[in-house]
């Protein structure tokens, strides 16, 4: 009898593997994903919120799946907090990537992800930065652009069209038009520039007057062993204009402060930010962000109405977690950006502007994101070279010089030099 039992234990163990095995092969996507934890860790701090509800909406309908966001950003360095849990052993499964550079510093780590449907309805050049042969080691975030974002009710009582400040001439003229009419206007400046924050100076700011020298591409820029800086006298007067005729004292203001206080309470006239602030803007004044705000280009001599726009950060694989993990980042992502649920959370929840194929006729959800999509369809952008700077030159050079200069302890020539030296020492190093 005892003998019977452990026949008939066998053949039913027998029994379930086949019924459990042939309800996985049913489901490829799924299998990879039973029990599974990902952890992404992403430095958008704006999208923190909405990234959140898209987790939980995606835990929902994969029940076996569990989706842990965390962010890192604002007044924190992201890229600081990767390399601690890289080296401490505590990995996410995706992470972001801004460029070739943090590509090539995270190499090892990093999954070819050639394979997601996302990756080939990405739009053309967006993976530029991200492909090595036929490997593809990121997804793009999104298409995100810059610029100044102003005040619409400001800039028409003043008798101010934004839109046909195309020169220097043309945007110095108008500032000097709004401080002369603040207390009438009811702003305290006219802008609000963030010296705290070193990357809206060098990162952006900087892009504006360095981008033109390899034509607006990163990967130029990254193999660049030289840095000409042609429009040097450009980005000194730029910095000068906002720094001047900007609210408070710019050392001590920090991003939020520009976004939330300054800008957001409606201080300011215009600050030089990205389409990234409207959920910010938004959670103060839901009414002003959504019709009473714009944003134009930086006017650059000879590139008039351009605005920069590229892709932010690209989602990476962790390719040292296990295989199922992977799998599951994968099919996470290509939900996110090919399933009609993921596409209307990318532009209604994150008001992201898309960077793939597939979103054709779904309208943008904020006036800053609109600037972008119609700068974008009208081809009249350039590039964001600033993600293939040299790894570290921003960090160690650009952005402390920036601010010594600010701050009246080194001299605009003096940070010429030092930048194009610090440029051709890291270059020599790859």
């Amino acid at each position: 009898m005892k003998q019977v039992r452990q026949v008939f234990a066998i053949i039913m163990l027998s029994i379930v593997s086949v019924v459990l095995l042939s309800a996985c092969g049913s489901n490829n996507n799924e299998s990879s994903g039973k029990g599974v934890t990902i952890n992404i860790l992403q430095g958008k701090v704006e999208n923190n919120t909405q990234f959140k509800q898209i987790a939980a909406q995606y835990e929902k309908s994969h029940p076996n799946i569990k989706v842990i966001i965390t962010s890192v950003g604002g007044g924190s360095d992201y890229l600081g907090t990767l390399k601690t849990r890289m080296s401490a052993g505590d990995e996410p499964t995706i992470f972001s990537v801004a460029g070739p550079s943090e590509v090539s510093q995270f190499r090892t780590k990093i999954a070819d992800v050639s394979d997601t449907k996302a990756a080939k309805l990405a739009l053309p050049d967006t993976l530029d930065a991200v492909k090595e042969g036929k490997k593809i080691l990121g997804l793009p975030f999104n298409l995100e652009g810059y610029g100044f974002v102003y005040n619409k009710e400001v800039f028409k009582k003043a008798g101010i069209d934004a839109n046909q400040l195309k020169t220097y001439a043309q945007l110095l003229a108008a500032v000097k038009k709004l401080n002369a009419q603040k207390e009438k206007l009811g702003i305290k400046g006219v802008f609000s520039l963030p010296g705290q924050e070193s990357w809206v100076m060098t990162n952006h700011l900087g892009n504006v007057f360095i981008a033109p020298d390899f034509n607006g591409n990163v990967k130029t820029a990254y193999t660049s062993k030289t840095l000409p800086l042609t429009r040097a006298k450009e980005y000194k007067r730029m910095l000068d204009l906002e720094a001047n005729y900007s609210v408070g004292n710019v050392m001590q203001t920090d991003y939020s402060q520009q976004v939330s206080q300054y800008f957001g309470l409606h201080q300011v006239a215009m600050i030089q930010q990205g389409d990234w602030i409207y959920q910010t803007v938004a959670q103060i004044d839901p009414k002003f962000a959504k019709n009473g705000i714009g944003m134009i280009p930086i006017p650059v001599d000879g590139y008039a109405g351009k605005m920069p726009v590229g892709v932010p950060n690209y989602w990476a694989v962790n390719s040292t977690r296990p295989k199922k993990e992977q799998q599951a980042a994968k099919d996470f992502l290509d939900w996110l950006y090919t399933t009609d649920q993921g596409k209307k959370d990318v532009v209604d929840l994150l008001h992201f502007v898309p960077a793939y194929k597939g979103f054709e006729g779904m309208k943008m959800q904020d006036p800053l994101s609109e600037s972008v999509f119609q700068h974008t369809q009208a081809k009249t952008t350039t590039g964001w070279v600033f993600n293939g700077y040299p790894v570290s030159w921003e960090a160690d050079t650009l952005g402390p010089d920036v601010q010594k200069y600010l701050s009246k302890v080194m001299t605009w020539n003096e940070l010429v030099t030092d930048a194009k030296q610090a440029w051709a020492n890291l270059q020599s190093t790859k």
